[in-house]
């Protein structure tokens, strides 16, 4: 083996131009690969982060839904008889979760759960002039929302914190204050679905990258939701839960709305449309970058097959001094492999480098707060499969111009010199 080594390399160094040619465009596709795979990967990181770090794992909540069974089908003087129900209208049934404070108390004792944020959900306007512009206000636990699901990194100006301190205290999404020309520390008039009027002071203006969702948003204390709805203290309409194992979500949610007699909703439902587009963004950028790879393959493919062709002597003498056939084909192969290890680890290098290079880029708009540069991923994975896939297709290409130079009749070569 240490022979078949040297002579693979003193064939090299024979044609190391066409090598050098070579192991430069595996490391330029293997660089192309590593920095546009990690962009991609990390573009869809953040993207998922915009919908999940405000999305609980599972959400528990009442679902208006329609009456299952009707009052013409209770009467016994009808219930023989083929009914024929239209229109039919959902039940009158509350929108706060009945008993709240015992499944509160229930989910903390589970020790799958990580964390739980109560909230209260309800449709308002806010009065600007002659104009009511219609919102939400979500009632919430500042400290809660903060720890489970990053609220206050979406806190562009102001203190959250202040919401639980101040009463009467309201946070707007960043474009609803803009429309209501307000600003921090002034007074929003606040009027509820039942006509009730209140003043609110803007403690802070909160932006979550999305425009129309910054619209329509806005944030306020548990105990200020529950006073505009007149409501007592253990009314609650939403109870958001995280939990350590979030793969069992879908589990949970079902065994939630079994336990409790709710509705439950896992986060992994909400979110399939997200991944179905991280998905489909990672497969253009794996489509993209194995075609590169197995361009520089073809050029490797086509050096050998000049090699073997220039080298018909030196294969002739191997052969006639007691070389088999698979030692010449582990020669070529050989040569291949160091081709694609000594590009491959040059383009791994320099992909981390070209993505260090794009992390470094400014990155500031509007609309994300949160992202100051462009967003890279530095996954062990995308290296692992860079490489992998460089050394596979340097292999496939090694191997015709082997197998055909591991079957040269040496008689018939060296016959014709």
């Amino acid at each position: 083996m240490k022979l078949i080594v040297n002579i693979a390399w003193s064939l090299l160094r024979a044609r190391w131009r066409q090598s050098l040619v070579a192991a430069i465009g595996v490391a330029f596709s293997i660089m192309m690969f590593v920095s546009l795979l990690g962009f991609m990967t990390g573009l869809n990181e953040m993207m998922d982060s915009l919908f999940l770090n405000r999305t609980p794992h599972v959400r528990l909540y009442n679902e208006i839904r329609p009456a299952v069974v009707q009052p013409m089908e209770k009467s016994p003087a009808y219930r023989s008889g083929y009914h024929f129900i239209r229109s039919v209208k959902a039940t009158g049934s509350r929108q706060g979760i009945y008993n709240a404070l015992a499944i509160l108390a229930s989910l903390h004792r589970d020790k799958r759960v990580a964390g739980i944020a109560s909230k209260i959900t309800m449709q308002a306007f806010f009065n600007e002039g002659t104009i009511d512009i219609t919102a939400t206000v979500n009632g919430i636990e500042e400290r809660a929302e903060s720890r489970l699901f990053h609220f206050e990194d979406y806190i562009v100006e102001g203190d959250a914190s202040r919401l639980a301190e101040d009463p009467n205290s309201i946070i707007l999404g960043k474009a609803l204050a803009e429309n209501l020309l307000v600003h921090i520390g002034e007074t929003v008039q606040l009027t509820t679905a039942e006509g009730e009027r209140f003043p609110l002071k803007v403690v802070a203006l909160w932006q979550s990258g999305i425009q129309d969702y910054d619209k329509v948003q806005s944030f306020t204390s548990l105990a200020t939701a529950q006073k505009l709805l007149g409501k007592t203290a253990n009314y609650i309409t939403d109870i958001q839960v995280s939990i350590k194992d979030i793969a069992s979500a879908p589990e949970m949610a079902r065994e939630y709305s079994r336990l409790f007699d709710i509705s439950a909703q896992d986060f992994q439902t909400l979110s399939a449309e997200f991944e179905t587009g991280s998905f489909i963004r990672s497969l253009i950028s794996y489509a993209v970058g194995i075609t590169l790879l197995t361009v520089s393959g073809f050029g490797i493919f086509n050096i050998l097959n000049m090699m073997i062709y220039e080298k018909m002597d030196a294969i002739a003498i191997l052969k006639a001094t007691g070389f088999a056939g698979r030692d010449v084909k582990r020669i070529f192969v050989l040569i291949a492999m160091s081709i694609g290890l000594g590009g491959g680890l040059t383009g791994l290098i320099t992909g981390f480098l070209v993505s260090l290079g794009i992390d470094q880029v400014p990155f500031h708009t509007m609309s994300l707060p949160t992202m100051t540069t462009y967003p890279v991923s530095y996954a062990p994975y995308i290296y692992f499969v860079g490489l992998s896939f460089t050394l596979l297709s340097c292999y496939l290409a090694s191997w015709q111009p082997a197998r055909k130079a591991s079957k040269v009749d040496p008689v018939i070569i060296i016959r014709g010199k």
